[in-house]
């Protein structure tokens, strides 16, 4: 790809930043047929992208802040993605424990008549109107049930370790995405197969703007090329600003705010909550959440705290102690210990710019909008920036910014993305039964054991054919690292545009969320994917040397 921009006309449409949103409009003029250059100055979904809550939801905390139109966009497409991406997006039943039946009711009243911004406390009355009008609004495409208000005996029947003083639970569904790393990889395949002259291309830096001709930088050789766009589409999230700036284009549009995640260890916990998301508001008008990701491990999070740097993501110790403190009244038996920490997560998100008038960073609006900047002299590229957005919405933010594209090309749209499967979803039943059918006839064609097939659906969808025959063709096992095989790896790092051995790790599997990045796993690892790009014993080292400082320095990952 990097030399076909050096000897030949690039794709007149640059899109600068491979996060979500950037990676769903490429998707979409790809649909359109429309080839566009798409520049990632790290690897894909590397930056805010790779540290979200997991959650693809509706917003039900948005419809406080009187935002009824993104609530209502969001759940159409938490339903969009439940059918065009079912092997890693799931239905997520969530419960709202709640210390009272009608606290709170007049001040939610006068959240929603927009008359007061700041989110506050709300008893089982409020909160059961609001999810009537969410399951209202989230009835298009509804593939789950509707809500229901559960007392408290059942309710602590049902989770013990919740605290005595919850006076009622309100449960509705929602929904988790499993991988969005490896849902943004797909999205990129997806629209290259589509339309063969679009180029995604990782480790490329758009730097400044000179008569029209945007400098690309190598930020693995250190190499630079240039390229003359028709049309930028700036889709850098948190670093939108400082992009703008290197067009040229003066003024402040983003605000970001740090959320930090904990993955921990808690058998007990993950046992008790049975499956259940636990969803609260804090004193301080923050949300957080408690989800069980498997028989061993929880997700909790998040903070939210106001930053101008889109760098700023590093946690700190006294964000850890804030999660567990804002935990211990909703989960007061459970021993918090920040040596059960399997793994950190922090990113910055892409908020529009507020002024200091919205005091709480939950009140800011997560809504999103694509700004147009008309070509000037010196600059003779119309400029289209993404502001804001979320996980949830990306496909309609990317259909917008598409459309603004398209509009200015004279291009008619030829199709919605709306009904498209993403990646492994294509082919792949919906239900659980038909899933496991799938699984156990791809073991008997592949003579692998169907608990392998079964994890490998799990992880790839569709896709999982590929993997099982690689497998069947290279049936090695590692030593350390348990769940991946080096027939696995090796095929992720031939067809799935790895760079460096932090793509593999931290993005293209689930290794360091899961909690399996001891040394020697890494070295394991390391070597597979040597071999299969060409490493000598220098470079694999190297690389090794930079996962363990970047798990040990940025995720709290102590590697031994």
């Amino acid at each position: 790809m990097l030399e076909s921009l050096r000897t030949g006309p690039a794709p007149g449409i640059l899109i600068v930043g491979g996060g979500i949103n950037g990676v769903g409009t490429f998707r979409d003029l790809a649909a359109q047929g429309v080839p566009s250059l798409l520049v990632e100055a790290g690897d894909f979904a590397s930056g805010t992208s790779a540290a979200p809550s997991r959650l693809i939801h509706g917003g039900l905390r948005y419809l406080e802040t009187g935002e009824a139109a993104l609530v209502r966009e969001s759940l159409l497409e938490r339903n969009l993605l439940l059918r065009n991406a079912r092997h890693v997006v799931h239905p997520q039943p969530v419960w709202i424990p709640l210390r009272s039946w009608f606290g709170g009711s007049l001040a939610a009243a006068a959240r929603l008549a927009r008359l007061k911004k700041t989110p506050g406390r709300k008893g089982a009355v409020p909160v059961a109107i609001g999810l009537m009008v969410y399951d209202l609004f989230g009835r298009e495409l509804r593939s789950m049930p509707t809500h229901r208000m559960i007392g408290a005996a059942e309710a602590h029947r049902a989770v013990p370790a919740l605290s005595p003083g919850v006076k009622a639970v309100a449960e509705f569904h929602d929904a988790r995405i499993s991988h969005p790393e490896r849902l943004v990889l797909e999205l990129v395949a997806d629209a290259e197969a589509d339309c063969p002259d679009a180029m995604a291309i990782p480790y490329l830096a758009a730097g400044m703007q000179r008569d029209g001709h945007v400098t690309l930088h190598d930020r693995l050789t250190g190499q630079s090329l240039s390229v003359a766009p028709r049309v930028v589409v700036n889709a850098s999230g948190a670093w939108v600003d400082r992009v703008q700036g290197d067009l040229g284009i003066p003024g402040r549009l983003m605000g970001g705010t740090r959320g930090t995640h904990l993955v921990m260890r808690n058998p007990a916990l993950s046992r008790d909550l049975g499956g259940r998301m636990l969803y609260f508001e804090t004193s301080d008008h923050r949300a957080c959440l408690a989800l069980p990701l498997d028989a061993a491990h929880v997700y909790v999070g998040t903070t939210d705290i106001r930053t101008d740097d889109p760098d700023d993501r590093r946690y700190t110790e006294a964000e850890i102690d804030y999660i567990f403190d804002v935990l211990r009244p909703v989960l007061p038996d459970v021993d918090w210990r920040p040596e059960d920490i399997v793994f950190v997560m922090a990113g910055v998100r892409p908020l529009p710019f507020q002024d200091a008038g919205v005091k709480a960073a939950g009140a800011i609006s997560r809504d999103h909008r694509v700004d147009g900047f008309p070509a000037v002299a010196g600059r003779p590229f119309e400029t289209f920036t993404l502001v804001g957005g979320k996980w949830t919405t990306y496909r309609a933010l990317a259909e917008q910014a598409a459309d603004r594209v398209l509009a200015h090309l004279g291009t008619p749209r030829q199709r919605s993305t709306r009904a498209l499967a993403i990646g492994g979803a294509r082919d792949f039943p919906q239900d659980p039964s038909g899933r496991r059918d799938w699984a156990r006839a791809l073991a008997a064609r592949t003579g692998l054991g169907p608990d392998r097939c079964a994890e490998l659906a799990g992880r790839y969808g569709s896709h999982a054919c590929a993997f099982a025959e690689a497998e069947r063709g290279d049936p090695r096992a590692f030593g350390a690292l348990k769940g991946y095989t080096p027939a696995e790896i090796g095929l992720i790092c031939r067809s799935e545009r790895v760079s460096r051995l932090e793509d593999v790790v931290l993005r293209r599997t689930l290794m360091a969320f899961e909690g399996r990045t001891g040394r020697a796993a890494l070295e394991e690892v390391a070597e597979i994917a040597a071999v299969a790009l060409g490493w000598d014993n220098v470079r694999r080292d190297r690389e090794v040397a930079n996962v363990v400082a970047l798990l040990q320095d940025e995720h709290r990952v102590a590697v031994t």
